[in-house]
């Protein structure tokens, strides 16, 4: 695999203009779009404003059709096997709460599980019995394998799990539970927000049921993106929550049969302006190589972590034996959301992890609030140092 180079990189950054403007190191909040997604998606709504909504999406069908491919090659799925939807806690929503739990059922978490998932599972222990069990990381912030299988009981119906957490920097070994779940045959449900567009996603690989995925993060996608995988024979094991004349085409007036595939999980009505946007990002992330992609970011976060390792004032939090490119770190006397403040008077863009985004974490780890850095492959080492020698002022 070859390395995405100093020259491709400068010509990645000539594609975004952004880059141009500020430092931007949110990438696990909303990445820069490459200028062809902005353009793509502008072209279309223009050609909308002239041509007209129904007639602009019949000239463009092949290639909305097309976003669903794009989509497979990306995750190593089936076009079938493809609902695109506004984000991914609408997508983890859709097949969450159409599982029939009932009173008893349990469901398998981790302790980095993010905060729209953690309140789906406390809302189904209250409404329907459902038992919640967590499964912590050990010291080192690793992922338990052993307990996890040691949790499994007849009563377990989900294991679910975020895959890259919102206010860490560790990850969790998808691959390696999705293995657990299928040998127990249960249902296993990743959450994959922030790892699309960051670090390869094989479906297969994983074994999961469901998958989750925003495109406004590491995909570079415009914001109310996203897609939802549910595997092939899995898909008539859940209730749909919305249902309309696209995704139950056949209809009488004493019955109707939905799609026979993912698209079933669809909505007729939505934005074809950035579903192109997100085929487009999609394709981009595809030419570059997803593989190369995370070579570079794991790059670019090691080098930040090691220089505010460095940095007297500054703790990094993040744990485990691998690590992505979200950074996490607290400056000594100073609340996160002053560093963010004051990094972005200097054209320097972070954010801020609140507790309760990832709330087991971050109650065990005793933090309000953390920086987040989030790099991507389109960051510099010049911009890491200039991050570092802002902080190094902050802290002085």
């Amino acid at each position: 695999m070859k390395i995405i180079t100093e020259q491709e990189i400068q010509q990645l950054r000539a594609e975004t203009k952004g880059t141009a403007q500020r430092i931007h190191f949110n990438n696990a909040g909303s990445s820069l779009p490459p200028d062809v997604v902005v353009d793509t998606v502008i072209d279309y709504l223009q050609e909308e404003a002239i041509l007209g909504g129904y007639e602009t999406e019949f000239k463009y069908k092949d290639q909305l059709e097309y976003t669903y491919n794009l989509i497979a090659k990306l995750i190593n799925s089936g076009k079938d096997e493809i609902a695109l939807v506004e984000n991914a806690s609408i997508a983890w929503g859709l097949v969450f709460h159409g599982i029939d739990f009932n009173e008893g059922d349990e469901i398998i978490t981790t302790e980095m599980e993010y905060v729209t998932n953690l309140i789906g599972f406390i809302n189904m222990r209250k409404t329907h019995g459902v038992i919640l069990h967590i499964i912590p990381n050990d010291e080192q912030g690793n992922f338990m394998l052993s307990a996890l299988e040691a949790a499994i009981s007849p009563k377990t119906k989900l294991i679910a799990v975020t895959h890259i957490p919102s206010t860490a920097g560790g990850m969790i070994p998808i691959v390696e539970i999705g293995k657990i779940a299928r040998k127990h045959r249960i249902l296993y449900l990743v959450d994959a927000c922030q790892t699309a567009g960051q670090a390869p996603i094989d479906v297969e690989a994983i074994g999961c049921d469901m998958l989750a995925v925003t495109g406004r993060k590491y995909l570079r996608a415009p914001r109310g993106t996203g897609f939802l995988y549910v595997r092939k024979n899995m898909q008539d094991k859940f209730k749909l929550l919305f249902m309309d004349g696209f995704s139950t085409p056949t209809i009488s007036q004493t019955d109707y049969k939905v799609r026979p595939d993912a698209r079933r999980f669809e909505l007729y009505e939505k934005n074809r302006a950035i579903t192109l946007g997100l085929g487009k990002a999609v394709e981009y992330a595809l030419n570059i190589g997803v593989d190369r992609i995370w070579q570079r970011v794991q790059f670019l976060a090691d080098a930040l972590r090691q220089q505010l390792t460095a940095i007297d004032g500054i703790t990094v939090h993040d744990m485990g034996d691998e690590k992505c490119g979200i950074v996490t770190f607290s400056v000594s006397g100073i609340d996160s959301p002053a560093v963010k403040a004051r990094l972005f008077e200097q054209n320097i863009n972070v954010s801020v992890g609140l507790a309760k985004s990832t709330l087991i974490y971050m109650d065990k780890h005793h933090l309000t609030s953390i920086v987040r850095a989030s790099v991507h492959y389109y960051n510099t080492k010049e911009e890491i140092e200039t991050l570092c020698n802002a902080l190094i002022t902050i802290v002085c």
